[in-house]
């Protein structure tokens, strides 16, 4: 059932795009936010306005809130294809593979990290929401490589911890299209979602820091494999990042990459891979690292730029 509410914009929103005063106030994201403005369910003052609207405190807002979308549990099946890189009592380390989200979420029915290990018996972590218990860290579905997931309750409490104090070592690699200038940078950037709301995320100012290191490992004809290391995590910021620098990852359509180039190398999503992954364990407190080789299709599309090179 929908749920009508009627109120006035708070002074503390004065200035905010509609579509942001409206996540503000009824915990929405900006896409949705976005798409109810268009769909004439918000009203300002009796009348329907832009999302880009800036809001004034006091106006009166009329909006009808969709039913809540209940977000599915894990389905404990295996994942063909994603290998456990080490396990212990605390912590397994698993090789994600193309097309596997880290946990469920509203839209995507596909297979996912955590439904894969429930499905193949291991133990997970309980602390967390029901979704996405024992996940402490996200790859996009179709970036692969090391992903660790907690399998006690001090695990998951202190590897959050750890991310979020930026103590642990991510590294990534990314074939992207020409030659970042210069070869060796750091991109500090904050990101947010994209104002199209149409589900890209894009440096916008006031949105959460967030800071990308790269470096230049081989250079080629068309493109560029870089060694990229980050400080923050978060959704599409090494494509984001790269995007704006105007040299997106190679195959990253949604940012755009040139397609004719994808096509050409065969990829069907972005080349970029979490090559390796350094922590602090949980409980010893030994310092251990783990790493995954290019899967098939990233390996193949390197060597064809290598060749041509």
């Amino acid at each position: 059932m929908s749920d009508f509410r009627s109120l006035p914009v708070p002074d503390g929103l004065e200035g905010e795009r509609l579509d942001a005063a409206l996540s503000r106030l009824f915990g929405l994201s900006r896409t949705r936010a976005a798409e109810l403005i268009a769909a004439g369910d918000v009203l300002v003052d009796g009348k329907e306005a832009a999302k880009s609207e800036r809001v004034r405190a006091g106006a009166w807002l009329e909006v009808t809130l969709p039913p809540p979308v209940t977000t599915p549990m894990p389905v404990a099946e295996p994942v063909p294809g994603m290998t456990i890189l080490y396990e212990d009592d605390d912590i397994v380390v698993v090789d994600k593979p193309i097309g596997v989200a880290a946990h469920p979420t509203v839209g995507w029915t596909g297979p996912t990290v955590l439904g894969g290990l429930m499905g193949a018996g291991h133990r997970i972590a309980t602390s967390g929401a029901a979704e996405r218990q024992g996940i402490v860290h996200r790859l996009d579905a179709n970036t692969t490589g090391v992903m660790v997931v907690a399998k006690s309750e001090v695990a998951y409490s202190r590897l959050k911890r750890a991310f979020k104090e930026r103590t642990v070592d991510k590294r990534y690699h990314a074939l992207v299209q020409g030659h970042p200038d210069p070869l060796r940078g750091t991109v500090d950037a904050p990101i947010d979602r994209h104002p199209a709301g149409d589900g890209r995320w894009a440096v916008v100012a006031g949105g959460k820091p967030s800071i990308t290191h790269y470096d230049t490992v081989e250079a080629f004809r068309a493109a560029s494999l870089l060694d990229i290391k980050l400080e923050t995590g978060r959704t599409h910021q090494i494509r984001v990042h790269m995007a704006a620098l105007r040299h997106p990852c190679v195959g990253d359509l949604l940012y755009g990459a040139d397609p004719t180039l994808a096509a050409r190398l065969g990829l069907t999503r972005q080349w970029l891979h979490a090559v390796s992954l350094g922590l602090e364990h949980p409980t010893t407190g030994e310092w251990m690292s783990f790493s995954a080789g290019y899967p098939d299709d990233l390996r193949k599309a390197l060597e064809t730029v290598r060749a041509e090179s």
